[in-house]
């Protein structure tokens, strides 16, 4: 992902600007919000911090108005902006990137297809003698992009081009793999009447698109009331944010950037360093006084970590592996098993949109603590495993070099 062009007012060629810009940032700001959660869930402003995502907030219009705690507002609203912005990227990469052409595209396909399935799989192994935590199968299925390629990024021009672009794409759909799950198995009860009024509007957005209106502020206007009909329907509002951007245009008119291109570099910053770690803050306090290490070994947070642990990269090489050998797919230039295997634990940082999953699965408290210990257990083993791995392949890879040159 792309954050922070110079248009948003830090040049990349100041010393603030080059770390705004730098792709290890965003995941560095997640970090420290989880980690700013768990100390004020664990410290003296523990009744602050959740009495302030409790406060009731209300946006009204004469009689009509929409009234939820703050935290809501955060998962339903500032998520739904967050999922805008993926269903922009995934339009712009399937139409004109990375994901343009079916050569391009196998490889990652195949991986996140097996990184979401060996997660899930192991997910629901562990919790076969507990049928009411069976719903939380999806959580270590999701990839958080912003940590994955932040972490990625920590190692420099050392790790090749076309593994990034790999793990980019692979973190590209594995999102969309979550965006279908969450609306086929994580919908309440419908709403007829809201869903035909979000369907008017979708369908108003599309004929817009196909008359050659390239105004943003309409699509804005119009998307709203879709969100809030969304919203009412049963259907999770984040959803609105996937299906709106499908319809945003992508082709220019003039000179002037796409309107997809335009909302893209107006709303990266904005989701970096804002609405990620504002989620991360509020969805990842847990109590951890009175944690035992049997805690850990619940069924919930051990089917997280292990599906995060273990089930990705498990997935994500064997599929590989497979593709390859097969010779559906090949590996890209310059790109070792090595770092396709480092890449896979990279992908089992799950942070993000594991946490909003869990969100989504279960309602009990108690659960949703389970929910974070397994996906800040697992992430974080995650990331230490990448690297590691990725560090042992960037140093081989540096010595073959180097007696080649001798």
């Amino acid at each position: 992902m792309e954050y922070g062009a110079d248009e948003h007012g830090w040049h990349p060629t100041t010393k603030i600007g080059k770390l705004l810009h730098h792709e290890a940032t965003p995941g560095v700001l997640l970090a420290l919000a989880a980690a700013l959660a768990l100390y004020a869930d664990n410290s003296v402003f523990a009744g602050w911090y959740d009495a302030i995502l409790s406060v009731p907030f209300t946006v009204s219009l004469g009689d009509a108005g929409l009234s939820k705690a703050l935290l809501l507002w955060i998962n339903d609203g500032l998520m739904a902006i967050f999922f805008f912005l993926v269903g922009l990227e995934i339009k712009r990469e399937v139409k004109a990137g990375k994901l343009s052409s079916f050569r391009t595209a196998t490889l990652p396909a195949v991986a996140a297809v097996g990184g979401m399935a060996a997660p899930a799989l192991i997910y629901t192994l562990i919790n076969m003698n507990t049928p009411e935590t069976l719903d939380g199968w999806a959580i270590p299925a999701a990839t958080d992009i912003a940590f994955a390629l932040g972490a990625l990024a920590l190692l420099g021009s050392r790790v090749p081009a076309s593994l990034k672009v790999f793990l980019l794409a692979l973190a590209v759909l594995d999102d969309l793999g979550a965006i279908v799950i969450i609306a086929l198995f994580y919908t309440a009860n419908l709403s007829v009447g809201a869903l035909v009024v979000a369907g008017v509007g979708l369908a108003v957005l599309i004929a817009m698109n196909l008359l050659g209106v390239r105004k943003i502020s309409p699509y804005v206007l119009i998307g709203v009331v879709i969100w809030v009909a969304v919203l009412k329907s049963g259907v999770h509002a984040t959803l609105a944010g996937v299906a709106i951007a499908f319809t945003i245009p992508l082709t220019r008119s003039g000179e002037d950037e796409a309107p997809l291109v335009k909302l893209e570099h107006l709303l990266h910053p904005w989701v970096a360093f804002f609405i990620l770690p504002v989620f991360a803050f509020a969805n990842a306090g847990v109590p951890l006084s009175g944690l035992s290490f049997a805690d850990f070994l619940a069924p919930v947070p051990l089917g997280i970590a292990l599906g995060l642990v273990l089930g990705k990269p498990l997935g994500i090489f064997a599929c590989c592996y497979g593709a390859v050998r097969l010779g559906f797919a090949s590996l890209p230039s310059g790109v070792t098993w090595m770092q396709i295997y480092g890449v896979s634990h990279l992908a089992g940082i799950g942070f993000t949109m594991s946490l909003f999953i869990g969100t989504l699965a279960f309602g009990d408290p108690a659960l949703q603590s389970a929910v974070r210990l397994g996906v800040l257990g697992g992430s974080g083993v995650s990331i230490i495993l990448g690297m590691g791995v990725l560090w042992a392949a960037v140093r081989s890879r540096s010595a073959e070099e180097a007696r080649a040159l001798a």
